[in-house]
């Protein structure tokens, strides 16, 4: 146990059964693989190995800061998120005469519930509302957040355990892309090396060994020795066969990420890749495999070269502030302030409205907070960003990217 651990909150004891399961399994791959794992092959078992993995063990990842869970999302924060990213998605789908939406990882099922209650609202309800998702549990958990939240649409709503050959619809993808395994390169004074793990003792470490791959940018030449980065061939691939089944629609990607300039800057010279855990970032990312979230930045220059490689057209890139306001955000939050908070029990709705919707009440404030969030600068707004790749569609015509387009950038 290092000295970061033993400052941390201990997972239960079942939890850590399960990251000892684990660990006996990727130390097997080990020892098949001659005692190195390259780490995008350690990162796939810590995320995905089936109901021992991040994502596939548990469903409890999400949530709000004080809660047991490990990060928050745009759509645990605020509503408002999922109903103004349907705004851009109406617009899709009336233009394109389209009749499904998918959303890759949908995670709670938040995100699915507000978007398909504001559809709802705006009159485009899709016909289709298929989720692509790996885990089980989180599966089961999207099922009990779209009962209870639009139990009049939960019939249209599918799950999808892989792309059908072809396709046409409104793909989402908010936060995945940055959850794919990377392969990680460390620069010796002799060129790049691959890094990946090994045992020494009952630990897990990194070590390097020789390879021919290299960072993608040349910015990455000026990188310093002992430079630690990362590149997303899973990621890309990704990307590609979205190119091959997507007949006609457009994707919108929602993640932390830099264009190649800035992913490979030499300020940035310990790379991106993060573990997170109760809220915390981990300075081990192979602590407890299976209990930490891995992830590493996005690098939005490859996606848009791989997207365009594979024949489809980059229709917008722009920060998550600019996409927001420009989909109607400070609209929507405008409205739900005269609104006021929900309604609740008639014997104190009088003391808690007075409570709660004037400038400084609970809910004024609540809503201002998540707002801030995720519109500011130093918090989600400028670190992440909205890309829209599609095919069939025209550009000029998608609302979140009217003003502030950063296309030129990538």
């Amino acid at each position: 146990m290092n000295e970061q651990s033993a400052s941390l909150p201990a997972p239960a004891p079942m939890a850590l059964e399960r990251s000892a399961q684990l660990l006996a399994q990727i130390r097997a791959a080990l020892h098949a693989g001659g005692g190195w794992l390259p780490f995008d092959a350690y990162m796939q078992q810590a995320l995905y190995a089936p109901g021992l993995g991040y994502y596939t063990g548990q469903a409890g990842q999400f949530g709000d800061f004080g809660s047991d869970s490990d990060f928050v999302t745009a759509p645990e924060l605020s509503p408002l998120f999922g109903r103004t990213l349907a705004a851009q998605v109406a617009q899709v789908l009336q233009q394109g005469d389209l009749h499904t939406v998918v959303e890759f990882g949908a995670g709670s099922g938040r995100l699915a519930a507000q978007i398909l209650g504001e559809l709802d609202h705006l009159g485009c309800a899709p016909r289709h509302y298929a989720i692509v998702e790996v885990s089980g549990a989180l599966k089961h958990r999207q099922m009990q957040t779209l009962r209870s939240a639009v139990p009049h649409l939960f019939d249209r709503v599918q799950w999808w355990t892989a792309l059908p050959e072809t396709f046409e619809a409104v793909a989402i993808s908010n936060e995945v892309l940055d959850a794919m395994p990377v392969k990680l390169l460390h620069r010796h004074e002799g060129g790049w090396m691959e890094r990946g793990v090994a045992q020494e003792g009952d630990d897990l470490v990194f070590a390097d060994r020789a390879t021919a791959l290299l960072p993608p940018a040349p910015e990455a030449h000026a990188l310093p020795i002992g430079t630690v980065t990362e590149i997303h061939p899973q990621a890309l691939a990704f990307v590609r066969t979205l190119a091959d089944r997507l007949a006609r629609g457009a994707a919108l990607f929602i993640d932390y990420g830099f264009p190649q300039r800035e992913y490979y800057h030499p300020q940035r010279h310990m790379g991106t890749l993060q573990a997170h855990y109760r809220h915390r970032v981990l300075d081990d990312v192979l602590l407890w495999p299976g209990l930490a979230d891995i992830t590493a930045h996005v690098d939005f220059t490859a996606i848009a070269l791989a997207a365009q490689d594979a024949g489809l057209d980059v229709l917008g890139y722009t920060s998550q502030a600019s996409f927001l306001m420009n989909c109607g955000l400070l609209d929507l939050v405008a409205a739900e302030l005269a609104a006021g908070p929900p309604p609740v029990a008639p014997s104190s709705a009088a003391a808690l409205c007075a409570a709660t919707t004037a400038p400084g009440g609970s809910h004024y404030l609540r809503q201002t907070a998540a707002v801030n969030k995720l519109l500011n600068e130093s918090e989600m707004g400028e670190l992440f960003k909205v890309i829209a790749l599609g095919r069939g569609v025209d550009a000029h015509a998608l609302r979140g990217f009217a003003r502030g387009d950063r296309t030129h950038t990538l």
